[in-house]
């Protein structure tokens, strides 16, 4: 008997293969397509603004049991699995696309929605048809030794599904109360969203805070200890860094590359946005290979044990006759992915050529075989998705420039590359805790998988309208969203293929995250925070802070997972709400919907006892709730 056998005569999914419940139907492609558009929109946000993205999968999975069950009776696991498969779909493309593409608006290239569209598509069918023959592997034959825990998770929300309408409600409040806030402060100009002052007798010091209610529902989720190692990058750079650069460089009349000019006329902005930016920038690209190097022996593992699996396994890859174990049959899998690879040589769109092409073909399935087996062991968000495009675009850039492919141009398909593969990446991590949910619930593998296609089509097809929205709104780049992992790819690219930067800022940022990884702290983390504004690290820190002390005083396991359930689904509806009334006022912006400029309060007290007011509610829904764990 083969181990594939064993394995699926000792474990008995929820609902048996034996049993058939609707699941791909018209209701819940319709209800994940929607879930996927919102989810999508709402990481991109969160991505442009501070480089972090959140989990989708439970929110989802609730808001589908609520609708599913509460409005249409409906009483299918299986639906409410395929409705939260095609939202991780939004949350992976939104991902893959504000990590990259946003370089392209900061090198003022002329971008297409047509061209966003191409690159998150073909990069999500990547990632769907690369892991399919990874499945059963990795799903079946290691399910006791892989844990996927936000797939796991997910499952158990599921099979409670009674819980799913109060869960929801949740999540509804969260997000009436993040929209109405960001509403109110950026939308009709009632109060400041952003505070700030200086510190007595310390020249150009300045601390900060964004008042907003994703930064705070963020803070939640990542808890105490990342979000206090964020806040520390930013306090380092901001009341360090600052203050020395503007000390030992102000009696100087002259500018000092790269600012434009000199220290002793800039204010605390003015040397974040000359200096700190490519210190935080160098800090971030080292911290990402540190993460990388650090995930090698795992890298190789992962490679070695996929493919001995994929050899061992042969023809047994092919559709179980259980509806349990049926994928995507495998000749039409190859088909894809070299449809998808000839698609991108030859089709004009990126001009990525051949050299490309086959780039993403090698980098493809090793990185996505290293990212699907990762996120089986660390989770999602701990995967090194990072380092890995950060890896690609690197090897990619130092090729064309060895083949004499070389100026924009050059950068511009190396940073297409790049694109394709971070998406790849992030639909394969997010699909292997799909399908992970659908085996202990006992969902039909091949349905998810084109669920997870027509998720990434939806979500695809209106992230370039958001981006561009985005851009025309606020700016990439500036203050307001600063796309920090896209411009530290945009400063890659122009660093290998000879863009003039200033290369001993970059090695100062680098030698902060190697000193950060001696004093045993995430340098990745510290290093997101040294790059972006102190006034994003410092709501998330409050929470943190929320987080901690639910944490602290929760004095059984039962109560701390309640009252975490409760606080995380709130959280998720505080940045939903924030992120889609953001993509309204940026609508209203590009259509020249005359907003107001200036606060009808300009008082920094109102918005910050606000803030602190949203924190305590936020700490109240958390404790309050049901004896029953949600």
């Amino acid at each position: 008997m083969s181990d594939d056998s064993k394995q699926r005569d000792k474990f008995v999914p929820y609902v048996p293969s034996s049993k058939s419940l609707p699941e791909l139907t018209v209701t819940a492609i319709v209800l994940g397509i929607i879930l996927a558009v919102v989810f999508g929109a709402a990481n991109a946000y969160l991505g442009l603004r501070i480089g972090l993205t959140v989990s989708a999968s439970i929110p989802a999975a609730v808001i589908s049991m609520a609708i599913l069950r509460g409005l249409f009776r409906r009483n299918s696991i299986l639906e409410n699995n395929i409705v939260q498969t095609m939202t991780t779909a939004g949350e992976a493309v939104g991902a893959g696309a504000v990590f990259t593409l946003p370089a392209l608006f900061l090198w003022d290239v002329d971008v297409s929605q047509g061209l966003i569209i191409f690159v998150v598509l073909t990069g999500g069918f990547l990632g769907v048809f690369m892991m399919v023959p990874l499945r059963q592997l990795l799903i079946v034959r290691e399910h006791e030794i892989l844990p996927y825990p936000e797939g796991t998770a997910c499952a158990e929300v599921l099979k409670s599904g009674e819980e799913g309408g109060n869960s929801a409600k949740l999540i509804g409040i969260g997000l009436l109360i993040g929209g109405g806030f960001k509403a109110l402060g950026d939308g009709f100009k009632l109060f400041k969203t952003e505070v700030e002052t200086g510190i007595t007798n310390f020249k150009n010091a300045v601390v900060g805070i964004d008042t907003l209610p994703a930064l705070l529902g963020v803070g939640y989720i990542i808890g105490p200890r990342v979000a206090g190692q964020m806040l520390g990058g930013g306090l380092l750079a901001w009341i360090v860094l600052i203050p020395a650069i503007g000390f030992f460089g102000g009696g100087s009349d002259a500018a000092i590359f790269p600012a434009d000019a000199p220290i002793s006329e800039l204010d605390a902005w003015g040397i974040w946005e000359g200096y700190i930016r490519y210190i935080g920038a160098g800090a971030v690209a080292v911290a990402g290979l540190i993460t990388l190097v650090k995930s090698i022996p795992t890298l190789f593992g992962s490679a070695f044990a996929t493919f001995k699996g994929v050899r061992d396994n042969k023809g047994q890859l092919q559709a179980a006759p259980i509806r349990t174990e049926q994928d995507i049959p495998m000749k039409y899998v190859l088909i894809g992915i070299l449809a998808l690879v000839l698609i991108i040589a030859f089709v004009p769109v990126t001009q990525i050529g051949i050299i490309g092409a086959i780039a993403i073909a090698i980098f493809g399935f090793l990185f996505v075989s290293v990212a699907s087996r990762i996120v089986g062991v660390v989770g999602s968000s701990s995967s090194p998705v990072s380092g890995m495009t950060i890896a690609t675009l690197l090897i990619v850039t130092v090729v064309y420039k060895a083949t004499g492919f070389s100026g924009m141009e050059g950068m511009v398909a190396a940073l297409l590359v790049a694109a394709i593969i971070c998406t790849a990446l992030a639909v394969a991590g997010d699909i292997s805790q799909d399908l992970k949910t659908g085996y202990i619930v006992g969902g039909t593998p091949w349905k998810q998988q084109v669920a997870m296609m027509i998720g990434v089509v939806a979500s695809g097809s209106l992230i370039g309208f958001i981006l561009i929205l985005m851009d025309n709104a606020y700016t990439m780049g500036s203050a307001d969203l600063p796309a920090p992992k896209a411009a530290l790819m945009k400063i890659l690219a122009e660093g290998v293929l000879g863009g003039d930067l200033p290369w001993d800022l970059i090695f100062i940022g680098a030698a902060i995250a190697v000193t950060l990884e001696f004093f045993g702290m995430n340098s990745l983390v510290v290093a997101v925070g040294i790059y972006l504004p102190v006034h994003v690290s410092t709501p998330i820190m409050i929470g943190g802070f929320v987080r901690f002390f639910i944490e602290k005083f929760s004095k059984t396991k039962e109560a701390l997972a309640e009252r975490t359930d409760r606080g995380t689904l709130f959280a998720s509806g505080l940045i939903a709400g924030e992120a889609l009334i953001g993509v309204v006022i940026a609508i209203l912006l590009y259509f020249e919907v005359n907003i107001p400029e200036n606060a009808l309060f300009p008082s920094a007290l109102l918005p910050f006892i606000l803030f602190l007011l949203l924190a305590v509610l936020l700490g109240y829904v958390s404790f309050k709730g049901s004896k029953k764990r949600v």
